[in-house]
């Protein structure tokens, strides 16, 4: 199946506050777990498409070391954000930023570890997203990103929108159904990782619908 793009933000503030409303507790800690095996003991995490902040407060939670710097592109969806980590308590932990993945505004190999959930399908063209997390990574830093994989057909499409739950609105379902034809397939992801130059990234198939891109925390690196 053919890769169809959907729009790289979402920013109006309706866009912002439905997104915000959907249940994504459980891949979302399953995530923030993920991130906090992977990652060092303290440090700087950048957070990329952190969207409302959700992930961030929970990994701050579990990881008080750590000092997370979350960017996203969306206005509207950052200040959703400000207001659920203001609600955590977590403003002196949580630095949110208006800022493009593909070109950030800091200095070279800043960051311990880099993380991204569901940012990637919005991409038209992910290689300088990749290519931007090698430059602010320590070269013994930790990446996890994931996101949704392509189906093969329209069939696995349907089925996939078919069975999120009778909770979601049909809005929610179109926006799901959209991610899945943006969506990477593991081969394209692995041919990004390649391409960039990321070397000791594992990537795999970690549900039915998602692949992950991993790669530990080193000690002692330079």
């Amino acid at each position: 199946m053919e890769r169809v793009l959907e729009p790289e933000v979402m920013d109006t503030w309706e866009e912002a506050i439905e997104y915000d409303s959907m249940d994504f507790t459980e891949v979302n800690t399953a995530f923030a777990q993920r991130a906090v095996e992977l990652g060092p003991p303290a440090g700087r995490v950048l957070d990329t498409g952190t969207g409302t902040a959700r992930i961030p407060i929970i990994i701050s939670q579990m990881r008080p070391q750590w000092q997370l710097t979350c960017t996203d592109l969306s206005k509207n969806m950052l200040l959703v954000g400000a207001r659920n980590v203001e609600k955590a308590g977590l403003q002196g932990q949580i630095q949110l930023q208006l800022a493009d993945a593909k070109g950030l505004n800091c200095e070279d190999s800043r960051f311990d570890m880099v993380i991204s959930n569901s940012l990637v399908h919005h991409l038209p063209d992910p290689l300088p997203f990749f290519l931007e997390l090698k430059r602010v990574l320590k070269p013994n830093g930790a990446i996890l990103i994931r996101d949704l994989i392509r189906p093969a057909s329209p069939d696995f499409v349907d089925a996939f929108v078919a069975g999120i739950g009778a909770e979601y609105s049909a809005h929610q379902k179109q926006l799901f159904r959209d991610s899945l034809h943006a969506a990477l397939t593991i081969e394209e992801v692995n041919q990004l990782i390649l391409t960039a130059q990321l070397e000791g990234v594992k990537i795999y198939q970690s549900s039915d619908r998602h692949w992950t891109a991993e790669r530990a925390w080193a000690e002692g690196g330079q």
